[in-house]
């Protein structure tokens, strides 16, 4: 065995001494000095005196005093200052000694645990001759080679120091002496051999135990073993000694959690080749390193002559030791062993050289690179045709010289890599691969289920992007675990992630592959890789779908091992182990094609191109990006596109690509495509607004997408051109990624390549404005600096009409009716596609379908002939029932591939070849086609080929096979195996649920139902209930669906105490939902209703009577809590920002119904019947005036007390009724007044609810707005006050009591008779000696104002200056609350400067605007959320009256129905009008910040103005002049139009 290291490491020519002291016949190099024990106290006082003599600036003195007073090891640690002082020792050198022990004690505490003899695991050493290979030790695991001496001369013997307890001055003389001891005895011995430096030895550690040294400096190590050689050694052996001993190499060691230290072992080979060494042998000089290195620098010459022969020493290997053979000895013969090794020499090189022939490495064949591709691809042999749809990594320690062999982890972008090593995102794998590609950092616990999977893969953006899986913890504070605590610690959550991923409804049954990339050498059973290899081959049943790759035979073996061990099983062949990673690497990219490997580049303008980097791309997860080259060297089969796609499937960039190749005919060009390329599009980007819409509304079926991605196609080289990937993306998120895209090398450089960006499935027009506002938005935040659009959105939109209608600037309608020149084109391309597909006519239903311009006899013929063997107890054939259903009641309706498997009885397998699902539909495959959906997963999917095909398949099954839509949807209900865990499991929920739920509103009828309800319930009446029931059951925890419930049971089988049980389960599933409490109080107002309705009695019995005011009381109470969780909903939603859902106005307009059910209740009374008096009397107590105890005193008879009882049961209610009514009314008028949808779109819910407080009102003011009784008319005063109490009744009957109700008459389509009758009216009430309200005065403006509109010429008008007079008396006077926004909007109308007409009050134009939208968020803060305030009037060219130009102006000037104005106001088409620029006034400002200081005719004011659209003001520098026209709302002026 070697020596230990001391404290103070002896210098090499302590060997020479300690040869004369009786060590020399050992042949070892030993030190003459005693070895210092590990601890302190075990130290003898001849220990401390060695201790003591060898440290720096202490004299040898102080050493001898120590050794007199007895001074041992424990005495020592008790030792201090004053101790030593006492002893004669001077007070700097006993600082000195008392610094150094604790330094010794302090090293001592830092050494590793288990440097204390713990037992550590088994390790292999580094590679021999190997300085790149991706290995490390692990502290304290125990190198599994013994110290050796000569074996076959090939396998090298081993040397361990442990290096540990060197001080900085002697560890390199150290490091030296023993790597030339070493080498000189391998060299003469003619062996292989390393040594090692930081691997301990007995007695202190265990033989071969991993400690460790810190290396500050490399290569100073390098350098001194280099000038050591040409010191130690012969001049003539110099060259030969530096061939032979190789540099050091450095292996890094781990703590046991698997993290990074800053310890390595260092390590020396010596290889010495018989080319090398020939027959020579190789003495050492014994000398200091002073010696040495003077020796280095002398003359050849002057070296071998003052060399003398007794300095020289010969070293063998002798056992695990190396022995200097001419060490002087006591035997007889000292020179006989030397003189006899030397003989042998020429014997030991033949050896050698036979060795190392016989080692040569004999070049393999191997058949793994083929394996390889087989196993990776499923047998396609092409990534891009891949059996395996995704790839999950799990993977280990990575070393940096593997990284760069580690390119095809990006191009296979894995979902998910589960990595275990905690230093990776640090300086690993997944920072390396971060810098090329998009990642999803997460820790396991994250995958533990705790709401939908769907849901949970979702958040996690798991088929998206890479969700890369700290398993060992190295993020977020996660401390990692070793390797024997990782199974308790983290074992179990990393099972829940291995569940989450093997789950068929996350990723695609038997088309995932799991590959193990190992990046190093697994050796120990409680591997966490063992571990989770287990729960993998658990979970898929197997291992066709794990892949194993190393990149080395012994990583092989233990890990085949380790397997077998722990599973029972032998995964050789699974595993590829004969390639390095280099290898691996251009194999598996070598599976790519031409296209996929290939660049991709984005057009920059002037024919330029940039290239898009693939990290970006993939961080563009909502958008697919199309690129200048896109297509281009791929290797697609152009057989199978086209099919899919002739056969009804969604067009793909192949499509346009093969018809643009020699030999095809064109792509069939659409009439409307030349319009909109050479029209539309070029309009669209001279707008100023940075994003503009263009509406391509189509037919379903009609090649609508089709034509939006031809367009794409043709212009991807003038335009940055996407599609975005899933309609209900978050559209902040969706914004982002499209003004990147726009960006994108692009910061600085105007004009940009615009964005032309494809949006296609939406169902709401108001969600593509929404879109098109937030793309917007995020424009103005990014500060763009362009005049002109930079994104525009290709809105691909089915229509509910299929009449053709006129384009427009931004709208082209595709309907479903074929031109005569099309025709021709799809002739021409029939021929051409019957030349490669012999079937096309009997298959290609999709293209006939177009070719046969819709003909219904065609698609009826179709689907009979298809349909004939239709039975539907076959599997296949109920699952295109349920397709059928699914595709006409939900668009986009489609069914997973997984569950059509799962369903059909279909095994898939993870190689080619296996049966594809379409096989599984038998005759009725030709109805299906494949598609990709991108719903909270993406997945394959199976849909109907065309929706007129699934109309008639439906009146096909119907008609011939009687099966019923009722039958359909029962079995779509009832058969649980199409709800067990599969890809696609939520989007088959949520497209059941809208079938069952999606109403449509129309004016003409109000739709209690969805269609597939309805029709249900008229084609087999009664079965709709059977349905709803099996839905209630199918959706058992959803409000929506026991809401339906109570809805059916209330409107349709008047089943009150039923609906009463459905609603309260609705309100327990939603308690803070306030369309949950509205069902509640419906239920309720119906049952109401139906009493009354059935209750034929006059008068009405007092108990019925009872009976009615009590359901009116809930009824009212629950319709006002309605009202109070609406406006807490709308508050929630506005702190949220991202919901846009409106005010539930269902409350206000519940009670305002049960008040007038209650005013019918109550003429039925014989106290409230009909005749005049009696109808004066009820409005008198519902108004409060009157109680009811006065009408009972004057009711003489007193035949009615059973009646006056119970109404004076509910007197709270009746007497506020009147009240609580008109604040509802004019609640919702302010609502819909002055609050229009987000876009301007017509809201047919809004239209209906309207049309129904017209209704209400009538009934409203029939009581209330009326004085009948003739009693009044006794006396004159009585008179006059009769008449301002009946005109003011009138007035409030017209609505015109209320500024919102004026404004109204704006575009209700008054006439202006009308509006004069009313201003007649208002001069009334203004005559002198009436007490007017502040609110009168307020709406005498209005009504001014309003009837200058409707009639400019009508003598009732009052003149400009009267108006603008009483306007400043009015501003003067106290105003309540209530009417300080009516008043601040009018005033800030009225009061904008113009020449020579400004009043005075104009200066306080600033303070009115500030006060106005005060007040609009105080009295709209609970209600605007989604909604937009409606622009009432614009500032127009003229002076006065004239110079208010309300919006119905501007809407005559472009007669267009409402859709179609929205679209050309968002767009900003509307500013073009030639009519409109001559009625409006350009108004000039300055901008600053996000708003503009609007010139006046004022010199000195300017008034604060807020843009519309924030991103008109991008590429305004602040302070820069700009013009625009001006609009007023009851939020503030705002500008539009922006230049």
């Amino acid at each position: 065995m070697d020596d230990q290291e001391k404290l103070s490491i002896s210098d090499p020519d302590v060997c020479e001494v300690g040869a004369n002291d009786g060590m020399a016949d050992q042949g070892e190099m030993k030190s003459q000095e005693e070895d210092l024990a590990p601890d302190i106290e075990d130290w003898s006082k001849h220990q401390v005196r060695q201790w003591a003599l060898k440290l720096d600036k202490v004299d040898d003195s102080v050493a001898e005093t120590l050794f007199e007073q007895d001074i041992n090891g424990s005495s020592l640690l008790l030792l201090d200052a004053t101790d030593l002082k006492t002893m004669g020792v001077t007070f700097g050198p006993a600082k000195l000694i008392i610094n150094a022990r604790d330094e010794v004690v302090k090293l001592k505490k830092e050494e590793p645990a288990s440097s204390r003899n713990q037992p550590g695991r088994p390790c292999k050493p580094y590679p021999f001759c190997r300085y790149h290979d991706p290995y490390r030790y692990m502290e304290s695991s125990i190198l599994d080679i013994t110290e050796s001496g000569a074996s076959d001369f090939i396998e090298p013997c081993h040397e361990y120091k442990a290096f540990i307890n060197t001080t900085d001055e002697t560890k390199m003389n150290k490091f030296t002496a023993e790597v030339i001891r070493f080498a000189a005895a391998c060299m003469n011995s003619r062996t292989n051999g390393t040594i090692h430096f930081g691997i301990g030895d007995k007695p202190d550690f265990i033989h071969g135990q991993v400690l460790g040294v810190v290396v500050e400096d490399k290569e100073a190590y390098a350098n001194e073993l280099k000038s050591a050689i040409d010191g130690y050694f012969e001049h003539k052996h110099k060259q030969t000694a530096q061939i032979c001993i190789k540099p050091p190499r450095f292996v890094g060691v781990l703590n046991k959690n698997m993290t990074s230290s800053d310890k390595c072992v260092i390590e020396v080979d010596i290889v010495p080749d018989s080319t090398i060494c020939a027959e020579n042998t190789y003495h050492t000089f014994n000398m200091d390193t002073k010696k040495a290195k003077k020796k280095a620098k002398s003359k050849e010459t002057v070296r071998t002559e003052t060399k003398p022969q007794n300095n020289k020493q010969f070293f063998v290997r002798d056992g695990g030791s190396s022995r200097d053979l001419l060490a002087p000895t006591t035997g007889a013969k000292p020179m006989v062993e030397y003189n006899q090794f030397v003989d042998r020499i020429a014997q030991l090189t033949q050896l050698r050289k036979q060795s190392e022939e016989k080692h040569l490495n004999v070049i393999k064949s191997s058949t793994q690179g083929s394996r390889l591709s087989q196993m990776l691809t499923g047998g396609s042999l092409s990534l891009d045709k891949s059996h395996f749809e995704r790839y999950v990594i799990v993977t280990n320690k990575s070393h940096p010289v593997q990284l760069e062999s580690l390119g095809f982890l990006v191009e296979i972008n894995p979902t998910a890599v589960l990595d275990f090593d905690p230093e990776s995102a640090k300086h690993g794998l997944q920072c390396h691969f971060e810098q090329q590609s998009t990642v999803n950092v997460h820790l396991p616990a994250k995958y533990k289920i705790t709401e939908g999977v769907e849901d949970i893969a979702n958040k996690l953006k798991l088929t998206r992007n890479t969700s890369w899986v700290f398993c060992n913890g190295g993020i977020e504070d996660e401390v990692p675990s070793e390797i024997d605590e990782w199974l308790m610690d983290k074992g179990a959550s990393i099972r829940d992630v291995i569940s989450f991923l093997c789950r068929k409804d996350v990723l695609p049954n038997k088309r995932y592959l799991v590959i193990f990339l190992l990046l190093s050498t697994v050796s120990e059973k409680m591997d966490p890789l063992v571990e989770t290899f287990s729960t993998f081959f658990q979970e898929l049943k197997g291992t066709e779908q794990i892949l194993c790759i190393c990149d080395n035979e012994r990583a092989f073996t233990s890990w085949r091992d380790l397997i077998n061990a722990r599973c029972g099983i032998n995964i050789s062949h699974r595993c590829i182990y004969e390639l390095s990673f280099a290898e691996v690497n251009g194999t598996i990219l070598s599976l790519l094609s031409e296209n996929r490997r290939s660049r991709r580049f984005l057009p920059c303008g002037g024919g330029s191109k940039v290239l898009l980097e693939k990290k970006v791309e993939r961080s563009l997860k909502t958008l697919e990006v199309l690129c200048v080259n896109q297509c281009e060297g791929g290797n697609e089969d152009k057989i199978e596109i086209e099919e899919n796609f002739y056969k009804g499937g969604k067009v793909s960039w192949w499509n346009f690509y093969f018809s643009e190749q020699p030999g095809s005919t064109p792509f069939i060009k659409r009439d409307k495509f030349d319009f909109i390329m050479d029209t539309i599009i070029p309009d669209l980007c001279s707008l100023k607004k940075a994003c503009v819409l263009l509406n391509l509304m189509h037919v379903p079926g009609c090649g609508g997408t089709t034509l939006a991605m031809h367009t794409l196609w043709s212009l991807r080289d003038r335009f940055r051109c996407a599609v975005l990937r899933d309609c209900n993306a978050d559209f902040t998120e969706v914004a982002e990624q499209v003004v990147k895209l726009l960006m994108y090398d692009h910061e600085e450089q105007v004009p940009r390549v615009p964005v032309l960006l494809m949006i296609d499935d939406f169902d709401d027009k108001e969600k593509v404005f929404e879109l098109q506002q937030v793309i917007d938005k995020e424009c103005a935040k990014k500060d763009i600096k362009s005049k002109s659009a930079q994104v525009i959105l290709l809105n691909c939109m089915m229509s509910e009409s299929t009449e053709d209608t006129e384009a427009t600037e931004d709208t082209v309608f595709i309907g479903n009716d074929l031109s005569e020149k099309e025709q021709e084109q799809f002739d021409k391309k029939l021929v051409e596609i019957e030349k490669t597909h012999k079937n096309a006519q009997k298959t290609f239903y999709g293209f006939m379908i177009m070719k046969k311009n819709f003909s219904t006899e065609y698609v009826e013929g179709v689907a009979r002939k298809t349909l004939k063997s239709f039975d539907i107890n076959q599997k296949h054939a109920q699952l295109l029932a349920v397709l059928v259903l699914l595709n006409i009641y939900c668009k986009g309706a489609s069914l997973s591939v997984s569950l059509c498997e799962e369903f059909l009885g279909l095994q898939p397998k993870p190689f080619c070849g296996t049966i594809k699902v379409e096989e599984g539909f038998g005759k009725f495959s030709t109805l299906i086609s494949n598609c990709s959906v991108e719903g909270k997963v993406v997945f394959t999917a199976v849909k109907m080929i065309h929706s007129s095909i699934a109309k008639h398949c439906l009146q096909e099954l119907t008609t011939t096979h009687n099966v019923r839509k009722a039958d359909i949807a029962d079995l779509l209900l009832t058969t649980n195996e199409l709800y067990e865990s599969t890809q696609g499991k939520d989007k088959l929920l949520q497209d059941v649920h809208h079938i069952l739920v999606k109403r449509y509103h129309s004016l003409e009828e109000e739709s209690d139902f969805s269609p597939l309800i309805q029709q249900i319930a008229k084609e087999t009446p009664g079965l709709e209930e059977t349905v709803l029931q099996n839905a209630s059951k199918r959706f058992a925890k959803d409000a929506i669906i026991s809401q339906l419930l109570a809805r059916y049971y209330y409107l349709k089988k008047r089943d009150f105490s039923e609906a009463k049980v459905w609603a309260k389960k609705a309100r327990d599933l939603s308690k803070d939902s306030s369309y949950m409490a509205d069902t509640s109080a419906q239920v309720i107002k119906h049952e109401l209703k139906n009493a009354i309705a059935n209750c034929k009695e006059e008068p009405i019995s007092p108990e019925k009577l009872s009976m009615c005011l009590k359901m009116a009381q809930s009824a009212i109470d629950a319709f006002k809590e309605t009202q109070s969780l609406a406006k807490s909903e709308s508050l929630q939603r506005l702190q949220i920002k991202r919901d846009n859902n409106p005010f539930n106005t269902s409350g206000c307009l519940g009670e305002i119904q049960v008040g007038v059910l209650v005013i019918e209740v109550l003429a039925k009374t014989p106290i409230f019947s009909s005749d005049n008096v009696r109808h004066d009397l009820m409005s008198e107590v519902l108004s409060g005036n009157v109680k009811l105890r006065d009408v009972e005193r004057s009711d003489r008879c007193n035949k009615h007390r059973t009646y006056y009882i119970i109404l004076r049961q509910f007197e709270d209610v009746l007497y506020t009724l009147k009240y609580r009514m008109k604040v509802n009314f004019d609640f919702l008028d302010h609502f819909y007044v002055n609050l229009g949808t987000r876009f301007g779109m017509k809201d047919i819910r809004d239209q209906v609810a309207q049309k129904e407080l017209f209704r209400c009102f009538r009934q409203y003011a029939e009581l209330f707005c009326k004085t009948d009784s003739a009693d009044l008319l006794r006396n004159k005063t009585m008179q006059k006050m009769l008449k301002l109490h009946q005109t003011r009744q009138k007035l409030e009957m017209q609505k015109a009591d209320t500024y919102s109700g004026i404004l109204n008459f704006l575009s209700n389509g008054t006439p202006p008779e009308i509006m004069e009758r009313i201003a007649r009216q208002y001069g009334f009430v203004f005559e002198p000696g009436h007490n007017l309200a502040v609110k009168e005065k307020i709406n005498f403006l209005y009504v001014n104002v309003v009837l200058s509109c409707l009639k400019l010429e009508s003598p009732l008008l009052q003149p400009y200056e009267n108006l603008m007079q009483q306007l400043c008396q009015v501003l003067r006077e106290p105003v309540p609350i209530n009417d300080s926004l009516s008043l601040h909007f009018i005033a800030v109308v009225l009061l904008w400067p113009q020449q020579h007409q400004a009043s005075p009050a104009c200066r306080s134009l600033g303070n009115y605007i500030s006060q106005m939208r005060t007040s609009y968020h105080a009295v709209m803060k609970e209600v605007y959320n989604g909604k937009r305030p409606i622009i009432h009037f614009f500032l127009g060219k003229k002076w006065g009256y004239e110079r208010l130009v309300p919006l119905g102006e501007i809407k005559k000037c472009i007669r267009v129905e409402q859709e179609k104005f929205s679209s050309t106001w968002e767009n900003g088409f509307i500013w073009k009008e030639k009519k409109v620029e001559q009625l409006l006034c350009r108004v000039t400002g300055m901008v600053m910040g996000n708003v503009i200081l609007a010139h006046t005719c004022i010199p000195d004011l300017k008034v604060e103005v807020a843009p519309v659209f924030r991103s008109e003001l991008r590429g305004h520098a602040q302070g820069s002049k700009v013009s625009f026209f001006i609009g007023f709302s009851m939020r503030g002026p705002l500008a539009l139009d922006i230049n």
